[in-house]
């Protein structure tokens, strides 16, 4: 007798043509799958039917929840939408080296005393924690190029010596052999926009040599999109690395209507892949439209010094950095934390007429008083989001962190990314038909867990592991907006994480049954 037994459309996560039929879980296996005139297995418990859609967990490449299996292990946001494995340690910030604790611990709504800083002494402490905090889903790691960068160098705007770089190099083989998958840069954010393209070669390289990859929050996302694109790609050819760029994205004016482009380049390099939140704004720090000459601890006194081209480079861009602003507009610059809770949610041009300045100035004082904001940018185009959906090979991920109404984050204007997201893209192929819907969740599924390295996930197959989600296609669809971000989503009936059902509609509890991914697993 079988544990589980799974009915409904099987869309085995591949894009073969959808069957009826059925799936059969022993333990945390998946044991057998059958077509519906095969008769299923006798189970202790059945899930399932005519009307629902039998898919694998969705697997999110892009996620920020590295310490909340310690803060909010019950992971709410991430498993109500059908995820369960996701990949943090993305932009370059990863909880160890511990120089980055306190970035990491924001990152996922943590604030300064929620979390001891550990003991860990090194990255195969931090894995086996997460196993011992059970969190709802699995989670697989990379490592941070900023965080190795903030242990060797601290906040220093050079490059690396040769035994710095040794260092560094060491500490991401270190990580990838005790289980890591690979290693990030975020290159707009200090301390990665001090770094120049041969220390991440460097490193792309000692990922690459113990069988990691190279992901990569790109140098520029608007004006400068092709060039940073172009270093990503040129950092792989010569790492031997294999590439994956995170969020995609055609942001500001200057790049709308670029996204088909954008993808062909993609398309053509030798080994590179993507991912893509449904959105058409994006989520970040504040601080993050500083040029990489202006420290946010020493705002303040810049702008009284060098205000002017402080205030060009912002809001207008110098060579080797792009604006946030240019194309865009202070207007669109939206807060989610602030040192007023009135100006949550709103924008620093509204902001700034509050406090009779103009918007430069409201940002300059803002930071001055709080350089932790955070903030949504409404910058991209809706057409080249639909563009960068409807590509087959490019995965989607949340670029989220884990959260519940009555959890960390739970009183911010989230992006409802964290939400929303694999839920948003189900229903987009449905309404819009970008894509068939087998093919999407092969977006969610199956490919990215290939290209991860995330061995017997991602797919509905014997022997795999039973990340299991279930869902009624016809009523799938996000609940969560920018302007109610706190929302689960609509349609799901089960979420099954390692052969346990984690949640399904009406239970009280999420049931945790996560477990960390080493690269070796």
């Amino acid at each position: 007798m079988s544990d589980l037994v799974l009915l409904g459309t099987i869309m085995d996560g591949t894009g073969s043509t959808p069957f009826a039929g059925w799936v059969a879980v022993e333990a945390d296996r998946i044991v057998r799958v059958g077509r519906l005139e095969e008769p299923a297995p006798q189970a202790s418990r059945t899930i399932g039917g005519d009307n629902v859609v039998v898919a694998p967990g969705f697997v999110d490449v892009h996620n920020h929840s590295d310490l909340s299996p310690f803060l909010l292990p019950e992971m709410p946001s991430t498993v109500r939408m059908g995820v369960t494995t996701v990949v943090v340690g993305n932009c370059g910030s990863s909880p160890w080296p511990l120089a980055a604790w306190d970035e990491a611990v924001s990152l996922a709504y943590g604030s300064p005393g929620d979390l001891d800083e550990p003991t860990w002494s090194g990255w195969r402490d931090y894995l086996s924690a997460i196993d011992r905090a059970h969190p709802a889903v699995n989670i697989a790691t990379l490592v941070g190029h900023g965080s190795v960068r903030r242990e060797v160098l601290g906040a220093e705007r050079r490059a690396p010596s040769a035994t710095e770089l040794n260092r560094m190099c060491g500490l991401v083989r270190e990580a990838i052999a005790d289980g890591a998958i690979g290693v990030s840069t975020g290159l707009i954010y200090v301390p990665g926009i001090f770094s120049e393209t041969d220390e991440i070669v460097a490193l792309a390289s000692a990922a690459a040599s113990a069988g990691g990859l190279y992901a990569s929050h790109i140098r520029g996302e608007g004006r400068d999109l092709f060039a940073a694109i172009g270093e990503a790609l040129e950092i792989g050819m010569r790492a031997s690395a294999p590439v994956h760029v995170s969020h995609l994205k055609c942001e500001s004016a200057r790049v709308w209507g670029r996204a088909s482009e954008l993808l062909a380049v993609l398309r053509e390099a030798p080994d590179a892949t993507g991912d893509q939140y449904p959105y058409a704004a994006w989520n970040s720090a504040l601080a993050s439209l500083l040029p990489p000459w202006a420290s946010v601890d020493e705002v303040a006194a810049i702008a009284a010094s060098e205000g002017g081209r402080l205030r060009a480079a912002v809001e207008h861009g110098e060579p080797g950095f792009q604006s946030s602003i240019d194309g865009v507009g202070w207007e669109r610059i939206v807060l989610v934390t602030a040192p007023r809770d009135e100006w949550r949610g709103r924008d620093v041009a509204a902001v700034a007429n509050d406090l009779e300045l103009d918007a430069f100035d409201a940002f300059v004082a803002l930071l001055d008083i709080d350089p932790e904001i955070s903030c949504i940018g409404h910058a991209m185009d809706d057409a080249d989001v639909r563009t960068i959906l409807g590509d087959p090979d490019v995965f989607v991920a949340s670029d989220a962190s884990a959260t519940a109404p009555d959890g960390p984050g739970g009183t911010l204007p989230v992006h409802p990314r964290d939400y929303g997201t694999f839920p948003r893209a189900l229903a987009t192929a449905r309404d819009d038909g970008l894509l068939p819907l087998e093919v999407m969740v092969r977006k969610m599924t199956a490919l990215p867990a290939e290209r991860f390295g995330l061995r017997d996930r991602g797919c509905l197959s014997p022997g795999a592991f039973a990340d299991v989600t279930v869902f009624d296609p016809s009523t799938i669809n996000d609940e969560a907006t920018f302007a109610d971000p706190h929302r689960f989503p609509a349609g799901f009936a089960a979420i099954v994480v390692n052969g346990t059902v984690a949640w399904e509609p009406g239970a009280q509890q999420i049931t945790r049954a996560g477990r960390a991914l080493r690269r070796s697993s």
